[in-house]
């Protein structure tokens, strides 16, 4: 008897131990999901690269167990299907039942003028009936409908997907950059520019001063105007880097004409349109070495020619000298912003002060992506 009951104790053991691991693998079974081809038109992939790409973003959920796209061609082959044109839902039952899988996945992929809609379909082979349908609209870019295709997988099944890379293949105003704009690859602003410079310490007492003591009886804020040309040579993840030449003139409403260039280096923010640079601006101006004697200045020619030849001088901006390159460094800062197709850059910018003094600036401009 105490055989017996030993054995039916292990007996006992062994079938609770066989219904825990048969249950416990009923829940880690995955769903079964076929995938066939997925339809194309406008698209450089043909139907069946298109299937291989779905498959994979499905498998990259780990969610279900994908049917191998050999074992399905292998069936498809073994029972003879045509799944040429294999895009609707009767279609896509019978091969599903041949199959033996629960679920059979289909869609389309299609350029409509400058769109790419990404249309996707579940379809339950048990029930005989679509389950679920998500449909996405892109901007038209080809090389991205790998990643197009993973975003649509995703958000059907509501997984979450990168907010800035959706935006990106979404949104047609956004700011360009490698991925909505893989052409130029770049937010370009080359345009005009107009603003106002306002000059101060010695060069802006010396502008209002009379043209008899070396001044130009001017007021030391100028109407500027310009071109800006720039080159970007890095554009990666959220940032472009970019090298900017901006010749321009100022004073036209002084009666003046100082032309300048200006060099900047600097990086731009492709998603929100913030930049900084910095950079040399180099210029016309005519100096001359003066003194000081009371309220006036005079030049060294009149001091020689007053027996004070021996008098300290300083070189500054004066009206009397000779035209001569001068030089200053630059900061600017700047924000775009975007009104339909019309890129509009604000920008400001101060020179690092020297002896001279030192110049603030703002300027606007416009453009209009190609």
């Amino acid at each position: 008897m105490k055989t017996i009951k030993k054995n039916l104790s292990i007996g006992s053991i062994l079938s609770l131990l066989l219904f825990f691991a048969f249950t416990a693998n009923a829940q880690n079974k995955k769903v079964s999901i076929t995938v066939l081809n997925i339809d194309t038109k406008g698209i450089q992939l043909d139907p069946q690269q298109m299937g291989n790409i779905t498959r994979i973003e499905l498998e990259k959920l780990d969610t279900f167990d994908v049917t191998d796209r050999y074992d399905v061609a292998y069936i498809i082959e073994k029972n003879k299907l045509n799944i040429t044109n294999c895009y609707g839902k009767m279609c896509l039952l019978e091969v599903g039942n041949t199959v033996k899988t629960d679920y059979m996945f289909t869609g389309s992929a299609e350029i409509y003028a400058q769109t790419i809609v990404i249309t996707f379909r579940l379809i339950n082979v048990q029930k005989g009936s679509i389950e679920k349908t998500t449909v996405m609209e892109f901007l038209n870019l080809p090389l991205e409908i790998q990643e197009m295709t993973a975003i649509t997988v995703r958000k059907m099944f509501g997984r979450p997907n990168n907010e800035t890379q959706l935006i990106r293949l979404t949104q047609k105003f956004n700011y360009e950059n490698t991925v909505n704009n893989p052409d130029k690859a770049k937010l370009n602003l080359q345009g005009p520019r107009f603003g106002y410079a306002f000059i101060f310490g010695n060069d802006a007492s010396t502008l209002s001063k009379s043209k008899d003591n070396g001044g130009y009886e001017a007021y030391p804020a100028m109407f500027q105007f310009g071109y800006q040309f720039e080159k970007q040579y890095l554009n990666e993840g959220n940032y472009q880097a970019l090298f900017e030449f901006i010749p321009m003139l100022t004073g036209i409403d002084q009666q003046m004409i100082i032309p300048s260039m200006t060099f900047l280096n600097g990086f731009r923010n492709n998603k929100n349109g913030w930049e900084v640079a910095i950079g040399p601006s180099i210029g016309l101006s005519s100096y001359a070495n003066v003194a000081k004697i009371g309220v006036n200045t005079y030049t060294q020619d009149q001091l020689n020619a007053n027996g004070l030849s021996n008098v300290k001088t300083v070189k500054q901006l004066d009206s009397r000298g000779t035209t001569q390159f001068n030089s200053a460094l630059v900061l600017a800062i700047g924000k775009t912003l975007k009104s339909g197709k019309m890129n509009i850059p604000l920008n400001a910018y101060i020179t690092i002060p020297t002896r001279d003094g030192f110049r603030i600036g703002i300027s606007i401009g416009y453009n209009s992506k190609k």
